[in-house]
């Protein structure tokens, strides 16, 4: 299976599934002697983590870094049983089994949203690495369902679950997740990310474009299903 990597200048690879042993990311390309700040990286993966926040899985994973692997404790492959013969669309179930004639129903193995926890891992090393060259990022969830953020008050943003910028707005879209858990249903939702501090000229002119390149990668991630740059579906 090939395309388990992203990226040239800084290299990332990931392995592992989502009910095997572990997961883990290689990150190929850091300036020899880069101090990685351990502490940092356990607190990113902290907020990744399944069962740090009452609106996401009900799985619980410790993630606890070890340079770097992260072991499945939490896989439960029991309460999937009821499953195995129905197909789920969103988990490359159906896919799966004919491209590769195998398919496990309990977690989707390398299509499964387990995996991002490898990619949070090499993100948390990527922004100690731009922090040192004065590039900032920032992220939250600016909608729910129905319900938009009409404030970015990003200092705001870490008290609350969802990590948006507009605690009113917060406030009802936890109400919104959680009837649309009662109803046995789900929702989606946008997530805003700002870079600031980037240098002029990065990227190439033709395939390796910035946002082209941005988009391969959010794009990669099971749930996402569009991407703008500024203000360009409007």
């Amino acid at each position: 299976m090939s395309g388990n990597s992203f990226g040239t200048a800084l290299r990332v690879t990931t392995f592992g599934e989502s009910h095997g042993t572990a997961l883990g990311v290689i990150v190929d390309g850091l300036e020899a002697g880069f101090p990685i700040d351990l502490e940092e990286l356990q607190r990113t993966m902290d907020r990744r983590r399944p069962g740090a926040n009452s609106l996401g899985t009900t799985r619980n994973e410790a993630d606890a870094v070890q340079i770097v692997i992260l072991y499945n404790t939490s896989q439960r492959s029991g309460d999937y049983d009821d499953i195995a013969d129905l197909y789920r669309p969103g988990h490359a179930d159906w896919t799966w089994q004919q491209k590769f004639g195998l398919r496990d129903w309990r977690g989707g193995g390398r299509s499964s949203g387990r995996e991002t926890a490898a990619r949070v891992a090499a993100g948390a090393v990527a922004l100690q690495i731009l922090r040192q060259k004065g590039i900032r990022i920032t992220a939250g969830t600016i909608q729910v369902g129905t319900v938009k953020a009409l404030k970015r008050d990003w200092e705001v943003a870490p008290r609350n679950l969802l990590n948006c910028p507009d605690e009113q707005a917060a406030r009802l879209m936890q109400e919104q997740i959680e009837q649309a858990r009662m109803s046995q249903d789900s929702v989606g939702g946008i997530i805003e990310c700002i870079a600031n501090g980037l240098p002029v000229g990065l990227g190439e002119p033709v395939f390796d474009k910035l946002d082209a390149m941005l988009a391969h990668a959010m794009l990669s991630i099971g749930a996402v299903k569009g991407v703008e740059f500024g203000e360009g579906f409007s």
